[in-house]
């Protein structure tokens, strides 16, 4: 499977709208956090979606679904209904799942990755070392999902997906995870961590998640100081009351 090759995009970003893919706590410090996707459109009409949210086996019915994958030894969702799958979050943007034109999976957890299978025809950019896996990591030693058929464009260096469009190798918090540096006409620039730094204060709590904590300090404390150099605004992967602040669909950043 090929690299990503830089330069892809034929336009650069214009807008960016945050998706509401569900509500979740966690057990341990019962933090409340959304489960946030992103749709990018550039100035030649291309639109990306960032991330998939849950299976929809959750929005089917939640507690069989949080059950098979024991979900609940780690939280609890609670708020994901079928609105909160991608289909329904693009529809507030007036598109359908056709009008994607690539799909960037950050990196392959349950929350991210749940639906992968639902853009056949439409080419998949993730990280080299994940895709390398013989499935999605998913949750936990669960590995239900299988790989798609699909065109995949990966990922094992930063690279300028398009003018103002950075897709960042931030491995550690897994082996593939990406993050991405964009900068819109009107916000400027925006850093989008994922789970690279899931919240601002997982740097000094020690990335204690990751699947390799030092490796994950090393990339999140390069992408802040990416984005203090760019000016950015800094959206982190699951950050509680940040996620209160933030523009949902079918409100817009540009």
């Amino acid at each position: 499977m090929p690299l990503l090759s830089p330069g892809k995009l034929a336009g650069h970003p214009v807008s960016m709208a945050v998706l509401d893919f569900g509500l979740f706590t966690v057990h341990a410090n019962g933090r409340i956090i959304g489960i946030p996707g992103f749709l990018i459109e550039t100035s030649a009409g291309e639109r990306i979606l960032i991330d998939t949210g849950f299976p929809e086996k959750y929005a089917e019915d939640l507690q069989k679904a949080s059950l098979e994958d024991n979900l609940g030894e780690f939280g609890e969702i609670l708020e994901l209904t079928y609105d909160n799958q991608p289909v329904a979050q693009l529809a507030k943007l007036g598109l359908t799942k056709d009008d994607i034109d690539y799909l960037i999976i950050t990196h392959t957890h349950i929350d991210h990755v749940g639906n992968i299978d639902g853009f056949p025809g439409v080419p998949i950019i993730m990280g080299k070392a994940e895709r390398e896996l013989e499935r999605p990591i998913y949750w936990r030693g669960k590995k239900p999902l299988e790989w798609p058929e699909a065109e995949y464009l990966l990922i094992d260096s930063d690279v300028e997906f398009g003018a103002n469009f950075r897709i960042l190798h931030v491995p550690g918090h897994t082996p593939g995870e990406l993050s991405i540096l964009l900068t819109l006409p009107n916000t400027g620039s925006i850093l989008l961590t994922s789970d690279a730094i899931s919240r601002e204060s997982e740097i000094s709590e020690g990335c204690l998640d990751a699947t390799d904590p030092a490796q994950a300090i090393a990339s999140a404390i390069r992408i802040l100081d990416l984005a203090k150099e760019h000016g950015a605004y800094v959206i982190y992967g699951h950050g509680p009351e940040q996620w209160k602040e933030l523009r949902k669909a079918p409100e817009i950043y540009n």
